[in-house]
């Protein structure tokens, strides 16, 4: 079965580095196949026919560990999953210089609809809107200071959720 991994929190901000060819080769070891990696921030697409994606996340997370000596948090997507995250994008969101647009990938804990209750949200500037394990989030770059998109990394919600802006999840799906 084909899956997507999403690292949280590696290579920002020179924190957490972890070079993407030392982490599929983590990932071959590991027993992983068909491991292609997407730009430095942690997206990982592999096969895997014998694990759960629980299973997948504890033992990804360990060899992490063991590899790199970093505590990092991933989410496991199944193919068909994160298709369905990417193509309830609207087509007219963009992340570029006119528009900010991201995709809040959730925990488990924090994947359901009442999530929305929890953020700050600016109904004259934010496009928000929940789908089945992730958040869905635009606003105009003229109006990103108003947002209340800004606000999200202050949030104990934060620390439940990994980011990807809707290019890098488009590439994703594209090489699916």
């Amino acid at each position: 079965m084909l899956y997507v991994a999403l690292l949280r929190g590696i290579n920002v901000g020179g924190k957490n580095k972890i070079e993407m060819k030392l982490l599929k080769q983590a990932f071959e070891e590991l027993g992983m196949s068909s491991v292609v990696t997407y730009i430095n921030s942690g997206n990982i697409i592999f096969a895997n026919p014998t694990h759960s994606e629980e299973q997948l996340a504890e033992r990804l997370e360990e060899t992490i560990y063991s590899h790199f000596n970093l505590r990092i948090h991933l989410l496991i997507y199944s193919a068909e999953a994160f298709r369905k995250i990417a193509q309830a994008i609207p087509e007219q969101w963009t992340n570029d210089s006119q528009m900010k647009s991201d995709v809040l990938f959730l925990w488990q804990d924090v994947d359901h609809e009442a999530v929305l209750d929890r953020l700050t949200i600016h109904k004259e500037v934010d496009r928000v809107f929940y789908v089945p394990g992730a958040i869905l989030w635009s606003v105009n770059k003229d109006k990103v200071s108003t947002s209340g998109m800004v606000k999200v990394a202050g949030t104990t919600l934060y620390r439940h959720v990994t980011v990807r802006n809707v290019n890098t999840v488009r590439k994703i799906l594209m090489l699916l």
